[in-house]
């Protein structure tokens, strides 16, 4: 049995951790799976969007403990460096039940998270007696502020989607059977944006997370300048803009 389901519909791709026996434990084997499967669609022209969910009742509940204390095993040969590559298209989460330590932290890793009614988030690292390793520290308070990471983290204490969607960690909280229909619908939105445009408004994104204050906004100018360095076709941005303008009224009612 696949350990990562793929599908593609028209321009979204919507990928499945499938080891619900184990709730979508991260195994070296799915881990190199995902990690391989990502990269295969971020670089295919026909794919404009990426939803990551898991088989039921879980999105993630971590790392396989029966080989997290193998040294030489297959999560240990597997686990270092970023939990997913750095995606050029948008990679959206969503997150189906428990989303738990290396599960949360590969939640942090999407651009944005819509969850079940069902989901549940927790940071227990600290409780089972091992360190982040996948940037929790850097994307936790990123999300939801530094206090409320330190008490995640601290505590271990599950909070809801609700709570989750209160403190900024998610996006959207919508009912159970609705989760997978709601993210693509997103993720269709999505792929009807300009590609180029779109990719280069997330890489600066990511690039200027990583710095702080004036430096990120001459991010965003040296990627302003790059993007638009053979001019602007005021023609063709100004038929978007109408269209623009009829799909706010159309989603106005």
């Amino acid at each position: 049995m696949a350990e990562v389901l793929v599908e593609i519909d028209d321009s979204v791709a919507v990928v499945t951790l499938n080891r619900p026996e184990r709730r979508n434990a991260i195994s070296g084997k799915l881990l190199a799976a995902l990690r391989e499967a990502l990269a295969e669609l971020d670089a295919r022209a026909d794919v404009r969007a990426i939803v990551l969910t898991g088989a039921d009742p879980a999105f993630c509940a971590g790392l396989d403990l029966t080989e997290l204390g193998q040294p030489d095993g297959p999560l240990a040969r597997a686990g270092s460096g970023a939990v997913i590559p750095e995606l050029t298209i948008p990679l959206i989460g969503a997150v189906n039940g428990a989303a738990v330590t290396g599960g949360l932290e590969l939640a942090l890793a999407c651009d944005f998270l819509v969850a079940s009614d069902r989901a549940t988030f927790a940071d227990t690292h600290a409780r089972v007696g091992v360190m982040p390793g996948w940037g929790l520290t850097v994307a936790l308070p990123e999300a939801v502020g530094l206090r409320r990471a330190r008490e995640m983290s601290a505590t271990g204490n599950f909070i809801t989607g609700p709570t989750a969607l209160g403190w900024g960690l998610v996006n959207h909280v919508v009912p159970h059977e609705e989760l997978l229909g709601f993210s693509r619908r997103l993720a269709a939105e999505i792929a009807s944006a300009d590609p180029s445009a779109l990719r280069a408004i997330l890489a600066t994104y990511r690039e200027g997370a990583l710095v702080t204050g004036r430096e990120a906004l001459q991010v965003e100018a040296r990627a302003h300048k790059n993007f638009h360095a053979g001019g602007i076709d005021a023609d063709l941005v100004a038929s978007r803009r109408d269209a623009v303008i009829e799909r706010g009224r159309a989603q106005r009612g």
